[in-house]
């Protein structure tokens, strides 16, 4: 059998590929670039600063949240879509009268963070209902805890690296980016801010266990970048010295319960500022 004779663009090609196959550094995202956020409340931040003009009424989006803090650190011109609530479905499609997240991608972007998937599986929804449990009156909006099945864990995953292939597809040179959750549960039960049931506080732990996990294998498979913020504040929990997150009450402005705060929100983006560089 002869020999394969290759040219300069299948050469380049080749030599491209295994570059980035061996960890090659993502590009610098660029001042004045396009920058879209997209996610549910742990990326929107409710209650931490006021909302932004424009807002709609039921996305809570904080002035205070990290996409602002990230775009003005690294003087970005944001586009921020993300909305209190939200599921994967709410990024893919339309939710009432707020349009699809998704959206807001166009070709300029370049760069794209998400924080979704929580909302899909109950996260915050069954620490509450954790709490309710605890209570010898329960608040008439308390729902009951949900068991999630393999199924809907399966459904949110695939919605994720849906999410990613669209964003790839609207926006080719953007930087893709999952920021997971920030850690809301403490190490141990006896968190007075956090007071549910030890069984429920550790399959909670459990669930946003299993959710860093699935945005670390849906960012690796699908080609997107992962910012592990799960990692990073899990010595910030509630009832610690220095809490990046709320419990099961918020103090005025400062964010809303069993999600980021004012420092959790800058912690975020200080520490995404550097890993974008």
């Amino acid at each position: 059998m002869g020999k394969v004779k290759l040219g300069r663009a299948a050469l380049a090609a080749i030599v491209a590929l295994a570059s980035a196959q061996v960890g090659a550094k993502a590009p610098k995202v660029p001042q004045g670039a396009r920058y879209v956020a997209l996610g549910s409340s742990f990326a929107a931040g409710p209650g931490v600063g006021p909302n932004t003009p424009g807002t709609p009424a039921r996305c809570g989006r904080g002035t205070l949240n990290y996409p602002n803090l990230l775009a003005a650190k690294l003087k970005l011109n944001l586009v921020d879509a993300t909305c209190s609530g939200a599921t994967t479905e709410h990024v893919l499609g339309p939710w009432n009268e707020v349009p699809p997240q998704i959206e807001a991608v166009d070709a300029s972007a370049r760069l794209v963070t998400i924080t979704i998937g929580g909302n899909d599986v109950a996260f915050v929804g069954n620490i509450f209902a954790a709490a309710c449990e605890k209570m010898a009156t329960p608040d008439p909006r308390c729902q009951k805890w949900r068991n999630i099945g393999d199924d809907v864990w399966q459904a949110d995953e695939a919605r994720m690296r849906q999410i990613v292939r669209e964003v790839r597809r609207r926006a080719p040179e953007a930087r893709v980016v999952f920021v997971d959750y920030i850690t809301v549960l403490p190490e141990k039960p006896g968190c007075a801010d956090v007071a549910i049931a030890p069984e429920r506080l550790a399959e909670s732990r459990k669930a946003a266990t299993r959710l860093a996990a699935l945005t670390a294998k849906v960012a690796r498979e699908e080609g997107a970048e992962v910012f592990k913020f799960s990692r990073l504040s899990r010595r910030h929990a509630p009832c610690s010295a220095t809490p990046w997150s709320n419990g099961m009450k918020a103090p005025e402005g400062d964010g809303i319960p069993i999600h980021p705060n004012k420092l959790g929100h800058r912690a975020a983006a200080d520490a995404l500022a550097r890993f974008l560089r």
